[in-house]
């Protein structure tokens, strides 16, 4: 699928804006990858919720999101969830979890 205006103009917004402030913040969970290419760490401002022992999050643009790739290539991966930051285990949602997520109480 081709990329529209509006997924250009979001990218462009939370990688040079968005996530530049929102990384600061201390409240905001984090995830840090490992660069595919640069070998470099990343950190991405994520949004989700904890259920249970686990974290939950959606990736706005699915696999071509780049630290989705960057899990692809290498699923060591680290997170900061309030102050809390921990390595993580990041598996891809299945529909039947996905199911459970939903129904799950926040």
């Amino acid at each position: 699928m081709a990329d529209t205006a509006r997924d250009r103009i979001t990218r462009f917004f939370q990688k040079n804006v968005a996530n530049r402030v929102m990384r600061r913040m201390p409240f905001q969970t984090l995830l840090e990858t490992t660069g595919r290419k640069s070998g470099e760490p990343r950190r991405t401002p994520v949004g989700g919720r904890r259920v249970g022992d686990s974290f939950w999050f959606v990736s706005e643009f699915g696999e071509k999101s780049h630290y989705v790739r960057n899990i692809m290539a290498d699923p060591r991966v680290r997170g900061r969830i309030n102050a809390d930051q921990r390595a993580l285990a990041p598996r891809h949602g299945t529909p039947a979890a996905r199911r459970r997520h939903r129904s799950a109480p926040a």
